[in-house]
């Protein structure tokens, strides 16, 4: 007796998906300008990040205490 599922199952939340995605088609567009906006990084603005990152100052390991 196999232990493994039906290949014909679908899960509640794969269902629920389908179902949001029929209701509201325009969600992916949203969701991928959204990605477009905080994530999906062109090389320039990357190069201006490296830039910046390189002229940090190291901070001590525990600023909250004074050694002087």
């Amino acid at each position: 007796m196999p232990l493994l599922p039906a290949r014909d199952y679908v899960s509640e939340h794969t269902k629920f998906i389908g179902k949001v995605l029929a209701d509201k088609p325009g969600i992916v567009a949203v969701q991928r300008q959204g990605r477009a906006l905080w994530w999906d990084k062109k090389p320039d603005d990357l190069v201006a990040r490296r830039e910046m990152d390189e002229g940090k100052v190291a901070q001590r390991a525990y600023v909250y205490y004074s050694i002087d």
